[in-house]
């Protein structure tokens, strides 16, 4: 065991003799057996160890073994007590999740400190073997039989290639001692239950059912690896961006083998979960212009030949300028407000504004437009309704959500970055004006 495990680790240079690492040790089986796999190996570590007190006395005793083993062998000794029950509580987080979450903070935490070259994990083939299973039974995608990374920033798992069999039998024909957890024993948690009934039952279906389902897998990973280059390049080719909008045309992916996984492997890192990019891919077959997808920071709104993906529009209440207000803070910017009883030249940037002051009843609001919203466009001496506006403007739908209105009195006198109204301009027998100038 020790020749392979050493061969292992230098043919995918997992550890250097040169650099010392830290290693999570529960005193477990596991992790004890990789403890003393890098002390044959010589391989440089230190241990870090997080009393959960969940088992009381047991606990205890797992913190005294292996602190005991650490002192026995010279090797640097990290303590972490956590009160896990609290943080489960005050989070609202199963003991599962807020054990992980000490846990691996804490191995952060001391690698960073000492600067270590990795925090070395002991899981194992049978813990990937569950990890994948235990995935494909919350339902999961192609990624979900990937199961755990050999390397994955500073994790490092040297054991994945060794069976807890074989972890087993190199700790007693060594007479080497590890601590047993009571709770493994039990099947309250979906992995035991796995661990102790699932799994056994499928690897006893045929003698080389761990084999195969090993190699099904990687074959599996495999695959993934060219849908991910496919993925790459159709994105690459597919999606545009203009004005801080993603535009995907249907065209592009309708009608296209394996078009779902394609959408989802384009939408999760916006915040969009798979049953949600389901429903995306389900919209296509009868597209309704108009239709929006809310993520968790970002919206996908369909249109009528393209899909639209764009942040989320800040929340924005409605706004009040008095006459003397000296600026304007939006979403969009600031604008600076000057006064004058001079002429002005008329100002033909549709950012800003200047209107005939006297004409202007305050305070002033700005708000969103809403549907029914009317206003004279300058240079015109009808009404129009601002949706209708938008659309003859062409501003893409998630813009509209967005786009403000400078009411005076019941009359919009500006679509703020658009249009000044007609009645608000300023006229040879303007006495007073008020600029808004964007900065």
């Amino acid at each position: 065991m020790r020749e392979v495990f050493i061969s292992h680790i230098q043919s995918r240079q997992l550890l250097l003799p040169q650099h010392r690492y830290l290693l999570a040790c529960s005193g477990g089986m596991d992790s004890m057996a990789l403890a003393n796999l890098l002390l044959q190996a010589g391989i440089p570590f230190d241990i870090a160890h997080v009393n959960f007190k969940l088992r009381e006395e047991e606990s205890d005793g797992d913190q005294s073994f292996v602190e005991n083993w650490a002192q026995k062998h010279q090797i640097n000794f990290h303590l972490k007590i956590a009160d896990t029950k609290y943080l489960s509580l005050s989070q609202g987080i199963s003991i599962q999740m807020a054990a992980r979450e000490i846990r691996y903070a804490f191995f952060e935490e001391i690698r960073a400190k000492f600067n270590l070259n990795g925090i070395l994990l002991a899981h194992h083939e049978d813990d990937q073997l569950e990890t994948i299973f235990l995935n494909l039974l919350r339902g999961t995608g192609i990624e979900g039989v990937y199961g755990m990374s050999e390397r994955k920033g500073w994790l490092i798992r040297p054991l994945l290639p060794f069976s807890r069999a074989e972890l087993t039998d190199f700790m007693k024909s060594g007479g080497l001692e590890w601590r047993e957890d009571s709770s493994n024993e039990k099947s309250d948690y979906k992995r035991n239950k796995l661990r102790h009934h699932g799994l056994p039952a499928i690897l006893s279906l045929e003698a080389d059912a761990r084999k195969n389902l090993l190699t099904s897998f990687e074959r599996l990973k495999d695959t993934g690896r060219a849908f991910s280059g496919l993925f790459d390049y159709w994105k690459a080719t597919s999606i545009v961006e203009k004005d801080g909008i993603q535009l995907l045309k249907y065209s592009d992916i309708a009608h296209l083998p394996g078009g779902a996984s394609l959408l989802y492997f384009w939408l999760r890192s916006f915040g969009f979960n798979s049953d949600q990019t389901q429903q995306i891919w389900e919209s296509l077959a009868e597209i309704k212009p108009g239709t929006v997808f809310i993520g968790k920071d970002f919206q996908l709104w369909l249109d009528r030949k393209e899909m639209m993906l764009c942040p989320k529009p800040f929340p924005f209440e409605t706004l009040l300028i008095q006459k003397n207000d000296p600026e304007l803070n939006l979403p969009e910017g600031t604008y600076d407000l000057s006064r004058s009883s001079e002429p002005q030249a008329i100002d033909l940037r549709l950012q800003n504004a200047l209107l005939d002051l006297d004409r202007l009843e305050f305070p002033l609001e700005i708000r969103l437009w809403k549907e029914g919203d009317r206003f004279f466009p300058l240079g015109m001496q009808s009404e129009k309704k601002i949706s209708d506006f938008l659309i003859d403007l062409k501003v893409p739908l998630p813009k509209k959500q967005e786009v403000k209105v400078l009411v005076s009195g019941n009359k919009i006198a500006w679509v703020i970055g658009m249009r000044i109204a007609d009645w608000a301009k300023i006229t040879p027998a303007t006495r007073q004006t008020i600029h808004f100038k964007k900065r």
